[in-house]
């Protein structure tokens, strides 16, 4: 099977597993679904993929539900609790950050075969650390406000995706474009740059359409 295809089954698992998870715990599944799945997107953004003719990284898929689930809790139980989510999220990767530094400067015994697998997954550079943790918490915030202006002027059912696309889709250009700018800027030519750039939104910008019918879904489920 091939890339491309992996990835689209992946997108339904991801969005479909949250459903369950809001379907089964309501709210208190979604505040821990954002924890979760901000620290796996961290863990999967190390590797690196070819989709759709591109160099892409993994994560964005399981990132973009970060946002949809924000979006959940603001549509359904306002703009405060979305905030206090979007906090959970960021103090989770902040704890993990911390826990896992620490890890690493322990001395290895002779037997231990775990160390070189955690130093490339968690001994990230500071700049991607810091481009990572403010783009999460100024992005994430962003997303809530402008969802909850859209949800002023569109105010309907019918004009959920509206509110839905335009709120991730401006959220993840504002994430994209602050990490790749503390992260990769001056590290590499500016048009590659620019192209890292580009090619890291189109797959953030195609997760945030799949995601609508399930927000939809979501939608019709009662839950406290």
């Amino acid at each position: 099977m091939s890339n491309e295809w992996i990835w689209i089954l992946f997108a339904i698992v991801n969005f479909s597993l949250l459903l369950v998870v809001y379907r089964s715990f309501g709210k208190s599944g979604l505040f821990i679904w954002i924890g979760m799945s901000t620290v796996v997107a961290n863990i999967q953004v190390v590797k690196t993929v070819e989709l759709f003719g591109l160099t892409a990284t993994l994560g964005n898929i399981i990132y973009g539900t970060v946002f949809l689930a924000t979006d959940l809790i603001n549509e359904k139980y306002g703009k405060r609790e979305a905030q206090k989510a979007v906090w959970m999220g960021f103090s989770t990767l902040i704890i993990l950050t911390i826990m896992m530094q620490i890890t690493l400067t322990f001395t290895p015994s002779e037997a231990d075969i775990a160390q070189p697998a955690l130093e490339i997954l968690f001994g990230v550079v500071p700049k991607i650390a810091a481009g990572s943790l403010i783009a999460y918490i100024v992005s994430q915030y962003f997303d809530v406000w402008l969802y909850a202006n859209l949800k002023k002027i569109f105010t309907s059912e019918r004009t959920l995706w509206v509110r839905n696309n335009g709120s991730t889709m401006m959220s993840q250009l504002l994430d994209t474009a602050i990490f790749c700018g503390i992260a990769f800027y001056g590290e590499y030519p500016l048009d590659i740059w620019f192209e890292i750039f580009l090619t890291t939104y189109l797959i953030k910008f195609i997760v945030a359409l799949i995601d609508t019918p399930f927000l939809y879904a979501a939608k019709t489920f009662h839950r406290s």
